[in-house]
C-alpha cells in the first residue's frame, strides 16, 4: 500500500512537472508596447498590399517573373522549405507506431560436435507513449520551423521583387548620366574650340588653352566610367533574374519624380504582417518548443512492443501456420546517472531560448526604425529635390552669363569652369535625387511588409505610387 501511495505521488509530480514547461505563451506578442503611431509625419492609411502594380511598365513585370523563376538563391530558400518539411515527417513519425517484417536463420555448432539451425519469420510492433508530450514538442518544434522556412521564403520573395526594381531604376539612373555626361562632353568641346580659336586669334591666352584641354580630358574620363559603373547595374540585374551577367540587357524608360505619399499602417500591425517578422516568432517558438523536449527528457519513457510469427528448426517451420506464437511486451526506462547531461542539455535550451528571445526583440526594433528611417528620408529627399532644383535654375543662369563675360574678358576661365561645374553638379544631383526617392519608396514598402502581388498592368507608366 505504502509502495502504490509513493508511486501515485512520483507520478504526480511528474505530471505537474510537465505542464509549465513553455515559456512563450500566446499573449506574448499582445503584450510587447508599441506606439499608436509612427513618429515622424506620415501618411495615414492601410499598407498597400499591391504596390508592385503601381509601377506600369511591361519590363518591370517581365523582369520580376523571370527572377522568381530562375534566381538561385530563392530557388535554394525553396529547396529550404522542402528539407523542413521532411524533418517535419521525421519528427512525427515517433507518434505513430513502428512495424517491422523480420527473417532470421541461424546455424549453430556445440562442443559435442552436435549441428543445429533455427528459421524465424515474425511481425515486430514497437510503440512509445507519449505521456508527457515530449513526442508532440518534438513534433511541434519541426512544424514551427517549417513555418518559419515559408515565411523567410516569402521574405525573399519580397526582397528579391524589390531587389529588381531597385537595379533596374538604377540602371536607368545610370543611362542617364551617361547622356548628361555626353552632353557635358560635347559643350567642353565647343568651347575648347572657340578659345582655341581666340587664342589663334591673340584673344585668349595659352593657359585658358590648357585648362580647356583637361576639362576636355577630364569629361571623357568621367563618361568612361560611366559607362562601365552601367555596365556593372546592367549585370547585376542579369544576375538577380537568373541569367548569365554579360551586360546585354537593354533597358530603356525614364526616371520618374515621385510626388504622391503612401499610407504607412501602424506599428503594431507590423508584427503579424512582415515575413521577416512572423519568421523570428516562429523560431522562437520553436526554441520553446525544444525546451520542453529538453525538460521532458528527463522523465520516464514506456515502450509497448508485439511480436507475431513462427520459427523451428527447418526453414519451412518459419511460414508454418501451425508453429505461430505471439508475445507482447512493455518496458519503461528513466535516467538514473548521465553526468548531468540532461540537465546541462535543458540548461542550454534556456539560454538558446533567451538569445532567441532577445534577438526576436531586437529584430522587432530593427523592423520599426527601419520604417521610421524610411519615412523620414522621403522627406528629406523631396525637399533637397526642391531645393536643388532651384540650384540648378541658378547655376544654369550663372553659366551662361560668366561665358558670356569670358568672352566679353571681364572674367578669366577659372571662373567659366566653376559655374559650368556646378550647373553639371546641380544636373546631376536632380537625376540622383530622383532615383533616391524611389529606391527609398521602394525599401519603405519592404520595410512595411506589404505584398507586391505581381499582375500584369493594362498601361505604360513609371510611377510607384
Amino acid at each position: 500500500m505504502r509502495l502504490k501511495m509513493v508511486l501515485v505521488a512520483t507520478m504526480t509530480s511528474l505530471m505537474s512537472g510537465c505542464v509549465s514547461t513553455h515559456y512563450i505563451d500566446e499573449h506574448y506578442v499582445a503584450n510587447i508596447k508599441t506606439p499608436p503611431t509612427w513618429q515622424y509625419q506620415h501618411t495615414e492609411g492601410s499598407v498597400q498590399n499591391d504596390w508592385l502594380n503601381q509601377i506600369s511598365n511591361p519590363q518591370v513585370h517581365a523582369l520580376v517573373t523571370r527572377a522568381l523563376d530562375n534566381n538561385l538563391l530563392l530557388r535554394k530558400q525553396s529547396i529550404e522549405v522542402e528539407s523542413a518539411r521532411q524533418r517535419l515527417i521525421i519528427s512525427g513519425s515517433a507518434l505513430w507506431p513502428t512495424l517491422t517484417l523480420a527473417m532470421d536463420s541461424s546455424r549453430r555448432k556445440s562442443a559435442t560436435e552436435q549441428y543445429s539451425s533455427a528459421h524465424d519469420l515474425s511481425l515486430k510492433v514497437g510503440y512509445e507513449l507519449d505521456l508527457w508530450g515530449k513526442l508532440s514538442d518534438s513534433e511541434r518544434q519541426a512544424n514551427l520551423e517549417v513555418m518559419s522556412s515559408i515565411e523567410n521564403y516569402r521574405q525573399q520573395r519580397h526582397d528579391l521583387v524589390a531587389g529588381v526594381i531597385i537595379n533596374w531604376f538604377a540602371v536607368i539612373e545610370g543611362k542617364t548620366q551617361q547622356l548628361l555626361l555626353d552632353r557635358r562632353l560635347q559643350v567642353v568641346k565647343q568651347n575648347l574650340d572657340i578659345i582655341e580659336s581666340g587664342y589663334k586669334q591673340g584673344l585668349n591666352s595659352a593657359l585658358d588653352v590648357y585648362l580647356a584641354r583637361t576639362e576636355l580630358n577630364n569629361e571623357q574620363a568621367k563618361l568612361a566610367q560611366q559607362a562601365s559603373t552601367v555596365g556593372s547595374r546592367i549585370r547585376s540585374l542579369e544576375r538577380l533574374i537568373g541569367t548569365y551577367p554579360k551586360g546585354a540587357l537593354a533597358v530603356s524608360a525614364a526616371l520618374p519624380l515621385l510626388e504622391s505619399t503612401v499610407p504607412v499602417g501602424i506599428p503594431s500591425e507590423l508584427i503579424s504582417r512582415k515575413p521577416a517578422l512572423i519568421s523570428s516568432w516562429y523560431d522562437l517558438l520553436a526554441r520553446d518548443a525544444a525546451l520542453a523536449y529538453a525538460h521532458k527528457q528527463r522523465f520516464p519513457s514506456i515502450n509497448l512492443s508485439a511480436n507475431y510469427g513462427s520459427g523451428g528448426n527447418k526453414l519451412e517451420d518459419a511460414f508454418s501456420l501451425s508453429n505461430m506464437g505471439w508475445s507482447l511486451l512493455s518496458s519503461i526506462s528513466a535516467p538514473l546517472f548521465n553526468a548531468g547531461n540532461l540537465a546541462a542539455k535543458e540548461a542550454l535550451a534556456k539560454t538558446e531560448l533567451k538569445a532567441k528571445e532577445l534577438e526576436y526583440l531586437n529584430t522587432l526594433q530593427d523592423a520599426f526604425a527601419q520604417v521610421e528611417n524610411k519615412i523620414s528620408e522621403e522627406t528629406s529627399l523631396k525637399q533637397r529635390y526642391q531645393e536643388t532644383l532651384v540650384a540648378q535654375k541658378n547655376a544654369q543662369l550663372a553659366e551662361q552669363l560668366s561665358f558670356e563675360q569670358y568672352q566679353k574678358g571681364l572674367v578669366s576661365y577659372t571662373t567659366v569652369l566653376d559655374a559650368q561645374k556646378r550647373a553639371f553638379d546641380a544636373q546631376s544631383s536632380l537625376i540622383s535625387i530622383k532615383n533616391e526617392l524611389i529606391k527609398n519608396r521602394v525599401e519603405l514598402h519592404l520595410a512595411l511588409g506589404g505584398d507586391f502581388q505581381q499582375t500584369q498592368p493594362e498601361e505604360v507608366s513609371n510611377d510607384i505610387g
